[in-house]
């Protein structure tokens, strides 16, 4: 029973865990994902930590605690900087056992944990293996990256991986990148380790394979991920774009796969009018995840990025559009898991804006902070943490623009927000993108958190609120009461 609206990100604002793998597992969906921390020197530098919810109420998450510890691994470089827990998947084996499998920098092999319960503390197990005991990635195969876990139906188990970037020297580490898509091997289900058969490709193209076909702009990067519904394996993955997730669909699990279509991307590229990353409805950068049914209604989780680098990461999850077997692009939304608009009463944290731009638009981030100057963006107060929730958009400039999607309008006549800092001027805010205003609130210099308001006059229903800033100086924007 729904306890709590859903908002995105689903979890709490202090939490940082990218690169979701929702699995349902009896009545409740738990989220494995590798783990950032706030302003990172780079991905994946905590420990694996896991979140759940009841199937039945998605805005009700609850913290399951630290699940694996990096130096578990027997494996694990002493150096942790460039050598972080990566992108995990877990599967339930014949033997009811939950396995997580994983990479970890400067080892080049996938490693293997296994635990009791989905969500309890995982032991290390080993590292997959082919039937002469040398791991795989140790043969000088394609690089092993991103492990994707998926037992089929009759039982047989598949392990999918790849990295296509050729740049990244330092992950690489010495290994190729793949140039023909990912790699699929077929695992022995008794002990979830050794490979039966591959490393094989599944017909998903590489960049120099994807001119003249349907995956041109669309090449395999990383982020592989398995999903079967209604007999039809879909493939998801991570493009040479790296913004977007896109899948693939075959009737085989280990080849034909043909090129489906965007599934989401955290800038809306991909939408009517939104062409390039300069003109994203949000900050850019990569992102992994997958989809998931839920009670009849399909998911795609991914992750949004903050702080204006790209290693402080945030899930996120919407609703996605399913039919005939196909899937449409996804919008990123304030209110994905909520099933219905966020109520037109109440007050909400701003971060939750699914938009956020500058008046010269917004950027594919890197890991080192792109300059401030002109562009509102995500941050917290203080460093990293496990509560305290404060996150908030700083640097609310002339022309920047903070979007919520959805809200049920019909009741609410007023609105007001909660800011501070050095700024004089008008907050515009509106039902339509470049709409008319259906409120303007006039906003003052204030040290302390203020709350300025104006009566509000929108169209009854389901509609977005876009707020936009015109003056001088800048300001926190913290939160909005609707009444």
């Amino acid at each position: 029973m729904k306890t709590k609206q859903a908002f995105n990100p689903y979890m709490p604002s202090w939490e940082y865990v990218p690169d979701a793998e929702p699995h349902v597992v009896g009545d409740r969906v738990y989220v494995y994902g590798s783990h950032d921390l706030f302003n990172g020197l780079n991905f994946c530098l905590g420990d694996y930590v896991c979140w759940s919810a009841p199937v039945d109420d998605l805005g009700n998450w609850k913290y399951e605690g630290c699940i694996y510890k990096r130096e578990q691994d027997p494996a694990a470089p002493r150096i942790r900087l460039t050598n972080g827990l990566a992108a995990p998947d877990m599967v339930q084996g014949p033997d009811g056992k939950f396995y997580l499998y994983y990479f970890m920098g400067g080892t080049k092999m996938i490693s293997v944990a296994v635990c009791d319960k989905p969500a309890g503390k995982y032991e290390f197990y080993g590292y997959v293996k082919y039937s002469d005991g040398v791991p795989i990635g140790k043969k000088g195969e394609p690089f092993q990256f991103d492990p994707g876990i998926f037992m089929d139906d009759d039982g047989r188990l598949y392990l999918y991986t790849g990295f296509a970037l050729e740049g990244n020297l330092i992950l690489l580490d010495g290994s190729k990148p793949t140039e023909h898509g990912p790699m699929c091997f077929e695992l022995d289900p008794s002990d979830m380790l050794t490979v039966l058969n591959g490393p094989g490709y599944i017909g998903i193209a590489g960049d120099k394979e994807a001119p003249g076909t349907p995956y041109e702009g669309h090449a395999f990067l990383e982020a592989s991920s398995m999903r079967k519904f209604n007999g039809i394996y879909y493939f998801i993955y991570s493009t040479k774009k790296s913004h977007e997730l896109c899948y693939a669909v075959s009737d085989n699990p280990t080849g034909g796969f043909q090129f489906g279509g965007i599934l989401v991307s955290n800038g809306d590229i991909g939408l009517p009018g939104i062409t390039d990353v300069k003109n994203a409805k949000n900050y850019t950068g990569n992102t992994h995840g997958s989809l998931i049914e839920i009670n009849g209604k399909y998911y795609i989780f991914y992750h949004r990025h903050s702080n204006r680098k790209q290693s402080s990461r945030q899930a996120a999850a919407e609703e996605i559009r399913f039919e005939n077997g196909k899937f449409y692009q996804a919008e990123m939304t304030s209110c994905g898991l909520n099933g219905e608009p966020l109520s037109g009463q109440g007050t909400y944290p701003s971060y939750i804006a699914c938009n956020l731009y500058g008046k010269k638009g917004t950027r594919f981030l890197s890991m080192i902070k792109h300059p401030k100057k002109g562009y509102p963006y995500f941050t917290q107060d203080g460093g990293d943490r496990e509560g305290g929730e404060d996150q908030y958009i700083a640097n609310m400039c002339d022309g920047a623009v903070a979007g919520f999607k959805y809200f049920d309008l019909t009741s609410t006549k007023e609105i007001s927000v909660a800011i501070r800092g050095k700024a004089e001027g008008v907050l515009q805010v509106r039902t339509e993108e470049y709409g008319t205003p259906a409120a303007e609130i006039p906003v003052a210099s204030s040290r302390k958190l203020q709350s300025f308001h104006a009566p509000m006059k929108a169209r009854a229903g389901r509609q977005p609120l876009f707020f936009k800033f015109t003056g001088r100086g800048s300001f926190d924007f913290i939160s909005f009461e609707l009444k």
